[in-house]
């Protein structure tokens, strides 16, 4: 098996998501820590501009989303499953909601004030500005809750979620899915902002839960520098191509594309047509330090184009 090396930083609550599936599932794997905000050249080199984190490296070939990323450590070990037969389908649609609309009510709620001045205590004014206008960028193509709103939203949505777990372990039963992690990655961004955590104190199956999926831990890991990280890629070589298997744009392997996140980071990656399956489209690039790398997305929540 190839180094599993997670491109992350401590406090990215998507990276938490991941960090516990591997923690899951028992692996080891590599830590690169990266920068919170932009620039981060090591990342540009290996993803051609894809922004958010975390990303995956396997060798030459770098994964980004959370959803396909536990997809892809659900191949190389499927077990314990993240998938179980039978809630498989329901789990991703849940995962899905919460990386999206419970996340965009956790993060305003959290970073109101109270929460911004915990997370941030004692760090430099500069650095808290830098944080704020490198995540107005980020968020440009979302409008943003507003905090009495984002408040009123989690609130409700911690009802339903309390409701849902009822007594049991987790959401669909005695064993964590997907649904769980992803849930978990956002309220555990609230938890960390410390008086923000107080919309939890009604909620004793959840708070039960938290301490459940935190206890899952990360895992083993050793460290590894970025630039070491890209290296790595221009040493290895990808995966075969998979090919066409679920064409829905027209365009040919070979070609010259573009594609770009659809909700927040939504800069432009360039490359050219290297696979597109069913549920991810896949671009290999040249880049003068990591050398031919294929970049693979998801096909939810990215859009593909020809390169005009």
């Amino acid at each position: 098996m190839k180094q599993l090396v997670l491109h992350h930083y401590p406090i990215s609550p998507f990276a938490e998501k991941i960090r516990l599936i591997l923690g899951y599932k028992a692996l080891h794997w590599t830590s690169v820590h990266i920068p919170v905000v932009m620039p981060k050249p090591d990342v540009v080199a290996l993803t051609g501009g894809y922004r958010k984190t975390p990303i995956l490296q396997l060798g030459a070939d770098i994964y980004c989303d959370t959803a396909l990323i536990a997809d892809v450590i659900e191949a190389i070990a499927p077990s314990p499953t993240l998938y179980p037969k039978g809630s498989a389908a329901a789990s991703r649609t849940l995962a899905q909601w919460a990386d999206s609309t419970l996340f965009w009510a956790a993060i305003p709620y959290t970073m109101q004030p109270a929460g911004l001045a915990h997370m941030f205590s004692g760090a430099p004014p500069e650095v808290i500005k830098a944080f704020g206008d490198d995540r107005s960028a980020f968020r440009a193509n979302l409008p943003r809750m507003r905090g009495p709103e984002a408040r009123a939203a989690l609130g409700l949505y911690l009802e339903r979620l309390e409701e849902m777990l009822g007594n049991q372990a987790f959401f669909f039963g005695a064993q964590p899915t997907i649904a769980d992690f992803s849930i978990y990655h956002c309220l555990w961004f609230v938890l960390r902002g410390g008086p923000t955590a107080q919309i939890f104190a009604p909620f004793h199956q959840i708070e039960a839960w938290c301490e459940r999926i935190r206890a899952l831990g990360h895992g083993t890991h050793d460290v590894l520098d970025s630039s070491a990280a890209v290296a790595i890629a221009h040493d290895a070589t990808p995966l075969a191509t998979a090919g066409i298997s679920a064409d829905t744009h027209g365009i040919a392997l070979g070609e010259k594309v573009v594609i770009a996140a659809t909700d927040t980071g939504i800069d432009p990656i360039e490359g050219d047509l290297y696979a597109a399956t069913r549920e991810r489209i896949s671009i290999t690039r040249e880049d003068p330090r990591a050398g031919r790398v294929v970049v693979h997305f998801p096909r939810l929540g990215f859009e593909l184009r020809r390169r005009t």
